[in-house]
């Protein structure tokens, strides 16, 4: 949810990153506005093959755009990394006008942002439904088996006492539990659980930010967190399978300007996807959020572990 922009929330938050580009600041500002040209020393401008690495504005996304960097420089291609540029609105323009060559992306979100009602939810069809739909400035390489995605996760005691694994348990015993998420949970997904799953929840609590911690304090049994979240391991969460996938899939996935990947680009990235799994991102993530890493620290020690860096 939380890497989903869209309806009147995504208007003001884009409106707001604009106006923040505009300005200085420190690294962490962004150069590039809305429509702008792509800038001096991008691929398009300099016509060096100069890769530029973008990500958007959380740990997550910068620490893939570091790991994308560092496996690129490993090949000898020169790079340049504008990291936290903001929402999608600003980078997904950049990407397409040129000013990035690579953005990590999360395919199911980049397919909702590209075309709001398509309904596929697998990787494979959300991916066959991106070659479709994007415009043929971009393309998407190969998707990641590494996924940050909502979640129904329980702590491992209700796991146990209930005997759950699936999204299918839960459906038995739901009436008998509480679960909390985001304030829009309910909202957003009452429906969809009861009509997929037959899931009916005793109780819906706007937990927010504090559903983890509220898992593991017993005030609710079930919660929304998403699969990479530090907190999951932290608190010995276990993220219920979703075998008819009520959730789309959520990808790691990187999204290039077609005309400025060549196949060094193309074939490191998509060994770097390869490799990658959600619990090496999970692992990662934890590094940074709880260790307070630093995000290219994390990244090189990963790549260098998978015989990447």
């Amino acid at each position: 949810m939380r890497r989903m922009f869209g309806g009147a929330a995504v208007l003001v938050s884009a409106m707001l990153a604009l106006a923040a580009c505009g300005g200085g600041g420190g690294t962490g500002a962004n150069p590039l506005t809305s429509g702008s040209a792509a800038p001096s020393g991008s691929a398009t401008a300099s016509g060096a093959g100069k890769a530029v690495i973008g990500s958007f504005d959380f740990d997550e996304s910068v620490l893939l755009a570091s790991i994308y960097a560092q496996a690129l420089e490993a090949k000898g291609v020169q790079v340049e990394e504008k990291p936290r540029i903001g929402t999608r609105e600003v980078v997904y323009d950049q990407v397409k006008s040129g000013g990035l060559t690579v953005v990590p992306e999360y395919n199911g979100n980049l397919l909702g942002f590209v075309d709001l009602q398509n309904t596929a939810s697998t990787t494979d069809e959300v991916d066959a439904a991106l070659k479709e739909k994007l415009p043929p400035e971009l393309e998407v390489l190969d998707s990641s088996p590494a996924e940050d995605k909502d979640t129904l996760s329980v702590t491992k005691a209700t796991q146990q006492k209930l005997s759950l694994t699936s999204m299918e348990d839960l459906a038995k015993v739901s009436k008998d539990l509480v679960v909390g998420g985001p304030p829009e949970f309910k909202k957003r997904w009452e429906k969809r659980f009861k009509d997929v799953y037959g899931i009916e929840f005793k109780q819906w609590e706007p937990k927010g930010p504090a559903t983890a911690d509220a898992l593991k304090d017993g005030s609710i049994q079930v919660g929304n967190v998403f699969s990479t979240d530090p907190k999951m391991t932290a608190n010995g969460l276990v993220p219920l399978e979703d075998p008819k996938h009520v959730f789309a899939a959520q990808n790691v996935t990187p999204l290039v300007f077609k005309s400025a990947a060549d196949d060094t680009v193309r074939t490191t990235l998509n060994a770097v996807s390869a490799k990658l799994t959600t619990q090496s991102l999970l692992d990662m993530m934890q590094k940074i959020s709880v260790n307070k890493d630093e995000p290219a620290t994390v990244a090189k020690e990963w790549l260098t572990a998978n015989g990447l860096g």
